[in-house]
């Protein structure tokens, strides 16, 4: 393989974005912003294949010199996530499509600029460059998260630029610590480096702590549920996938190169780690609304998947890992099929749905196994993601330390299982719903009106929250088959020296 076709990943959906913003047709934005996600996950698929044989590729764009030109690095790491983020946009660009909010003005072309921003960030080997490519992400997302235009959207994409740009200056600040100290940003030229000089261990430092506030770790976690639910299904379940989960591959990446072992903090580590875990589960209890209860949960999972960085062995980290890619998955499931719900009935709220189990028999049963993942019971992901955190803690043969992580893990489902199950009771249980708020009422005073039988969920609406618990489904049933590529990236973190030496020749 030419190296150089690394480049494709950011390019292609750039070049994309701008055929959609010249040609401005319905069916072709729909080809361009679902094809480009399928054709990056096929490209995903390929280099994962490909690292069987070759562990890292590395391309230094424009030719230049290793540590000074801009390189793009791949491995098992990368392309895993490469690939589950883009079927996970793909399939996302299908709901919207589906909701008929791609149609609103320039939403095409900002969501695969988005795209092109989070493959950016998954391939470059370059700190400054992982700035890049984050503003990348978030220009789009400031129109995304108000698509609608609304006052309200409006207010909370206030709180979600203000949050960004924090996270963006100290992340700048971070990196121009780490040049001044270190005289480079070059990840692989800082391996090892963050443990032994300390003003570099104090930029690195600045660097995660900027990506902590972006993906969401307690205390800095509380923006999360207040802007993500506030956006449309759709919009949320892209964020979801994409914004939080690229600052936990940084976070995996960094951590693991510039420290190669445990960081000198790694105990406030630990403690944000527990809190993220517990905190979310338990705060679930106080919502009453649908997304903002998944919100919560998305909170918790960052949690477990910082629980394998934590441990820092291979079983942790690819414990992690998988958990990280099922999380993708399971969230985009939930959100989705709640963003179905509400797009059908007009509200998300636990006390205007009830009795949905017999209305809308096969949502109940996408939502009932999302929520079965995410507490971490078969058949689902989340049950070997659990597993796999499980055994790497016990395998530490620390005692203090499988005490406390293992009954974290149990605490955190016991809190998930039970704030679930009111969510459960609340919307698909109890008596048939007779009101409801059509889709013509919202933008009015929100009347309710008599619901007649043929209201139901749509197969347009179901089908993308259904195919991605599908893809959960199959993680449990061929966890064979993922683990191995789990196992081969943590591998590649313990030991960077190959990442180091495609990157530095």
């Amino acid at each position: 393989m030419n190296h150089a076709l690394l480049a494709l990943f950011p390019v292609v959906p750039l070049l994309s974005a701008a055929l959609t913003v010249l040609m401005r047709q319905t069916g072709f934005d729909r080809v361009f912003t679902v094809g480009v996600p399928l054709v990056s996950a096929a490209g995903g698929v390929g280099l994962l294949l490909l690292h069987r044989t070759e562990p890292v590729i590395a391309h230094n764009v424009g030719g230049f010199e290793p540590g000074i030109a801009i390189p793009l690095v791949s491995d098992t790491f990368s392309a895993l996530m490469i690939t589950v983020t883009s079927l996970t946009t793909a399939v996302t660009m299908t709901y919207l499509a589906a909701t008929g909010e791609d149609k609103y003005r320039f939403v095409p072309p900002l969501a695969l600029m988005l795209l092109a921003g989070v493959n950016g960030a998954l391939l470059t080997g370059d700190l400054f460059n992982l700035f890049v490519f984050i503003e990348v992400m978030l220009l789009p997302s400031y129109a995304l998260i108000a698509v609608t235009g609304t006052w309200r959207r409006l207010g909370v994409g206030r709180l979600f630029v203000l949050v960004s740009l924090l996270t963006s200056t100290l992340l700048l600040m971070g990196v121009a610590m780490l040049y001044a100290a270190a005289g480079t940003v070059n990840l692989a030229a800082l391996a090892g480096r963050a443990a032994d000089e300390p003003w570099t261990g104090f930029g690195v430092a600045l660097v995660l702590l900027a990506l902590a506030i972006k993906s969401g770790v307690v205390p800095v976690h509380t923006w999360l549920p207040r802007a993500y639910p506030a956006t449309s299904a759709g919009v949320m379940a892209l964020f979801s996938a994409l914004h939080t989960k690229v600052a936990l591959y940084a976070i995996y990446r960094i951590y693991a190169t510039a420290y190669g072992g445990e960081a000198p903090w790694w105990p406030l580590l630990v403690v944000a780690v527990g809190l993220t875990m517990v905190v979310g589960a338990y705060s679930t209890f106080g919502e009453r609304i649908v997304r903002r209860a998944l919100a919560f949960q998305m909170v918790t999972g960052i949690g477990h998947i910082l629980l394998g960085l934590a441990l820092f062995t291979q079983v942790g980290l690819a414990a992690g890992i998988f958990y990280m890619v099922h999380h993708i998955v399971i969230m985009g499931a939930l959100l989705l099929s709640s963003g179905a719900v509400e797009q059908t009935y007009g509200t998300g709220r636990y006390d205007r749905l009830h009795g949905l189990i017999r209305r809308d028999p096969w949502v109940a049963a996408v939502v009932a196994l999302g929520l079965f993942s995410l507490v971490g019971l078969p058949p689902s992901s989340g049950f070997f993601g659990k597993v796999g955190l499980v055994q790497a803690t016990a395998a530490t043969g620390v005692p203090w330390q499988q005490w406390t992580f293992i009954g974290l893990i149990i605490v955190a489902s016991l809190g998930s299982l039970v704030a679930l199950q009111r969510l459960w009771v609340g919307v698909f249980f109890g008596p048939d719903m007779e009101t409801y708020r059509p889709d013509s009422a919202r933008t009015g005073r929100g009347e309710r009106i008599a619901l007649p039988p043929h209201v139901r969920i749509g197969n347009r609406l179901l089908a993308p929250g259904a195919a991605l618990l599908v893809v959960s489904l199959a993680m449990f049933v061929g966890a064979g088959v993922v683990v191995p590529f789990t196992v081969e990236a943590a591998a590649s973190l313990l030991d960077p020296a190959a990442y180091s030496q495609a990157v530095l020749p």
